[in-house]
């Protein structure tokens, strides 16, 4: 009897156990219901009653509702919302600046960390310091580099500007005199063509004068105001990109930890089948705009120190100047030799015509070096797009955006077309139809009963089989 009292006491302690306890079957069922909330008070747990479902249609309309009456206002206050928004970024400028920054410096960094984190980590007891230790050393070697190339660009454009500048200042007036000396001469043989380019020259000069008398003067206080103006802006601009190599440093010692956190976001938020398209479309976009930002700064380097070498053997003035201007144009696909290479072409002109002429013929040759071997091989076709939509997304992006947009209108319109690439794609998979645009040719169609139906194969060269949603292969704009 005293037996089974304690045996009854031991069980009692013991939770699940003891009289009306599930044992570990309860204690199983609790912890899959939810841990700590599962001994929570549950309210519905046999469905939602029909109260509860119309107040949860109730609040979607009423959303629904709310978000089309803000939207309605949005768009009357457009101008209002792009003063506001313009604000926010002005606000968060070293923030933007420290992402550009630390996405530009991330592969010295990742190249660091491959060679030098291995090593640290088997020198260490804990090899957290070692991989802290590398990526401090990998960051450090990064802004380095970064300040270097910085001050040996400011080093050499800002006193070759300057000269070039002073030199054009001295020689213009000369060779304006000498233009017109030279006109002169060539219709003093013709009595009535001399005497109205005589005429047409006073009167453009008396029209100089008059505009440096009246309007120049008049706005003196507005052009110092205007040039005080840009100084102030100058100096602000460098000081949030300098605040920005700051932000730079931080984000890169904790970009995996931002990464993790975005990540779970993203599962937290999104259904599986969404966030992992989500996920795979920012690893697309992040290859994309990677691959093609650092194969433009890579090219544009190269075509500016071999434009500076072709001008320097040629000894052609302004090759430093020029070839710094040809350099960073070219970041511009398509039209960026033709940013750089026209003024640079004007500027050699007036200084010697036929220096001039030897520069157009030497930019031409290079340019066609450049778009047929240098290029095709450090870029490949890192965006997937043809020669037309390159065009149409340099047009659309500098339109729309101005400088910037002519930058990166390429990689983001590549980003977009990608994702109208998958959407079709997987349409076509849907269907169980091809996806590769060479099986759509004019021997091709599709019956009323949704069969492919192809009255010739496709040739081996051509035939690539289906794409998947990893993209791998791309139709080229076809």
């Amino acid at each position: 009897m005293k037996k089974e009292t304690e045996k009854k006491t031991a069980e009692s302690r013991v939770p699940g156990t003891g009289p009306g306890g599930g044992g570990t079957e309860e204690k199983r069922e609790r912890g899959s219901a939810g841990g700590h909330y599962a001994d929570r008070l549950r309210i519905g747990t046999r469905g939602a009653s029909w109260l509860r479902q119309q107040f949860g249609k109730g609040i979607t309309y009423f959303l629904v509702v709310a978000a089309s009456i803000i939207f309605y206002f949005a768009l009357l206050r457009a101008t209002n919302l792009t003063d506001v928004l313009w604000r926010i970024v002005d606000v968060l400028k070293p923030v933007l600046y420290g992402l550009i920054i630390a996405y530009l410096l991330d592969p010295i960094v990742e190249k660091v960390d491959e060679r030098l984190a291995p090593v640290l980590r088997a020198r260490f007891e804990r090899p957290e310091k070692g991989e802290k230790l590398s990526r401090s050393v990998g960051i450090t070697l990064a802004v380095i580099f970064l300040v270097l190339m910085v001050a040996a660009l400011f080093n050499l454009l800002i006193p070759e500007l300057y000269k070039s500048i002073r030199d054009l200042v001295i020689a213009l007036p000369g060779q304006m005199n000498d233009l017109v000396s030279h006109m002169n001469r060539l219709y003093s043989h013709d009595s009535t063509v001399g005497e109205v380019f005589k005429a047409a020259v006073q009167e453009g000069t008396s029209m100089v004068q008059s505009w440096l008398r009246t309007d120049l003067l008049g706005r003196v206080n507005e052009i110092m105001y205007s040039l005080t103006e840009g100084v102030i802006n100058v100096v602000s601009e460098l000081f949030n990109i300098l605040v920005g190599v700051i932000v730079s440093v931080y984000i890169l010692f904790s970009k995996e930890k931002f990464l993790r956190q975005g990540k779970k976001t993203v599962y937290a938020l999104l259904p599986a089948h969404y966030a992992n398209s989500l996920l795979h479309l920012a690893g697309k976009t992040n290859e994309i705009f990677g691959a093609f930002i650092i194969g433009k700064i890579i090219d544009a380097a190269l075509v500016g120190v071999l434009c500076f070498v072709g001008i320097s053997l040629l000894n052609i003035p302004y090759a430093v100047l020029v070839s710094v201007v040809v350099g960073v144009t070219n970041i511009i696909p398509f039209f960026g030799p033709y940013i750089g290479g026209v003024p640079s072409a004007v500027l050699i002109l007036l200084a010697d015509p036929v220096k001039g002429i030897s520069f157009i013929i030497f930019i031409i040759i290079l340019q066609q070096v450049d778009g047929n071997f240098i290029e095709p091989k450090i870029l490949g076709n890192t965006t997937g797009l043809s020669a037309f939509w390159v065009i149409f997304a340099i047009f659309l992006g500098g339109g729309l955006f101005g400088f910037v947009g002519m930058l990166i209108g390429v990689p983001l319109f590549g980003v977009v077309y990608y994702i109208i690439q998958m959407f079709i794609n997987s349409r076509l998979e849907k269907k169980q139809l091809p996806s590769h645009s060479d099986y759509y040719d004019e021997m091709s169609y599709v019956d009323d009963n949704g069969t492919y139906v192809r009255s010739q194969e496709p040739s081996p060269g051509k035939e690539s089989g289906r794409r998947g949603e990893e993209g791998k292969k791309t139709d080229k704009g076809e």
